[in-house]
C-alpha cells in the first residue's frame, strides 16, 4: 500500500497532544504538551501546557506538530535540509551559465547605444 503524505498544516484542536518543533522560551525543541486553548481569527495561535511545567500562549502552528507525527516531521525536515545543501551547488553552476548569458545580453540592451556611450564618457571624465 502506498504511503500517504502527512499533512503538518492541519489546525490543532483543544486537547491535541503536540510537540514543539523549535526551541521556545523555557521549552526545548521536542518537548510534548497539550493544546489548552485555540484563539485568533486571521492568525490562529495556541496556548499549550508543556510536560516540563511551562505554559505558553500565542504559539504559531509552525512551531508545533502532533506528537504522533513528530518522527515523520523530523524525517521530512532532514530530507528538506539535505535538498537545500544540494541546491546551492546546482545554483552555482546555473549562475555561471547565467553570467555567460548576461554578458551576451549586455550587448543587446534596451538602452540606446548613444546613451550608453554618453554614460561611459561621463564616468571616464569623473574618474570612476
Amino acid at each position: 500500500m502506498a504511503r500517504t503524505k502527512i499533512m503538518f498544516d492541519t489546525p490543532f484542536r483543544k486537547g491535541d497532544k503536540v510537540t514543539a518543533t523549535v526551541t521556545l522560551p523555557r521549552v526545548p525543541e521536542g518537548t510534548s504538551g497539550v493544546v489548552k486553548l485555540v484563539n485568533g481569527l486571521t492568525w490562529t495561535r495556541y496556548w499549550v501546557f508543556f510536560d516540563n511545567g511551562t505554559d505558553l500562549g500565542s504559539i504559531d502552528q509552525t512551531a508545533l506538530v502532533r506528537t504522533k507525527q513528530w518522527a515523520d516531521y523530523q524525517l521530512q525536515r532532514t530530507e528538506k535540509a539535505a535538498a537545500t545543501v544540494v541546491a546551492p551547488a546546482a545554483a552555482a553552476s546555473a549562475a555561471a551559465d547565467g553570467a555567460a548569458e548576461a554578458a551576451s545580453a549586455a550587448t543587446s540592451s534596451r538602452v540606446p547605444e548613444h546613451l550608453l556611450e554618453r554614460a561611459k564618457k561621463r564616468r571616464e571624465a569623473l574618474g570612476l
